[in-house]
């Protein structure tokens, strides 16, 4: 595992990947929460807090994150390195979980940068009142959890798909999806029926935590669906193993 984790992480900084993919994500989330008008714009909200940056992050992942695992297995079986990749002694589990973590890492370094908000933030603060740093942080792990499962759904789609592109358009309807999509089903009812199919979307988990609220269910859920797409690649990947 280590081995194939430090291939990924040699590839994407060895390459423009990492950097393309960090800058761009600093690029866009910057110009969205301090320079454009709009409703992701801190500066007009009138008030210091970082909601603009939870609604707008998940939209941005919903493009940078296949953009990195299109190419984790559906390049390697074009290009013939995965082959090379599955007469190694390491099983599969170990491949996956790698490349996993190498994805992770980046959107872990992606995200880092990105703390220098909340200290914009604290010198925006007036009349002696203070942020609360509970609040942003659990916020900032909703992200990164909702990113993990980004992840884990793009290596399953590598997995199956015949090349990048398809890859990665898969992982962005599918990725859509499981964030917005589930939600828009569920305002098509009321009361009850409408509560219960929203709580199975990725949208409301996040927003409980952007309130602060670390539940073990919330951390439960991701975890689900990080375990179920990285069992399904770990499946699809010992299939096609020679």
């Amino acid at each position: 595992m280590q081995t194939v984790f430090k291939h990924e992480i040699r590839h994407f900084f060895s390459h423009l990947t990492g950097y393309l993919i960090i800058g761009l994500f600093l690029l866009i989330s910057g110009l969205f929460l301090w320079v454009l008008k709009g409703p992701y714009n801190i500066l007009e909200n009138g008030f210091a807090d970082l909601g603009g940056f939870y609604l707008l992050a998940p939209l941005i992942f919903l493009f940078l994150i296949p953009a990195i695992t299109m190419r984790s297995f559906a390049e390697e079986k074009r290009t013939g390195t995965f082959e090379i990749l599955m007469i190694k002694p390491v099983s599969t589990w170990e491949v996956v979980a790698g490349k996993f973590l190498g994805c992770a890492c980046l959107l872990l370094l992606a995200l880092i940068p990105t703390l220098s908000y909340i200290w914009t933030l604290a010198s925006l603060v007036v009349d002696n009142n203070s942020l609360d740093l509970g609040v942003l942080l659990s916020a900032y792990l909703g992200l990164f959890l909702l990113g993990l499962v980004y992840i884990a759904i793009g290596l399953f789609l590598s997995a199956i798909s015949p090349n990048q592109v398809v890859a990665f358009l898969l992982t962005l309807i599918c990725c859509w999806l499981v964030y917005s999509g589930i939600d828009g089903i569920a305002s098509l009812f009321s009361g009850n029926v409408y509560s219960i199919i929203s709580s199975l979307g990725m949208k409301s988990h996040l927003e409980t935590m952007a309130l602060g609220v670390i539940s073990l269910g919330d951390i439960l859920y991701f975890f689900s669906f990080i375990g179920l797409f990285l069992y399904l690649t770990n499946i699809t990947i010992k299939s096609d193993r020679p």
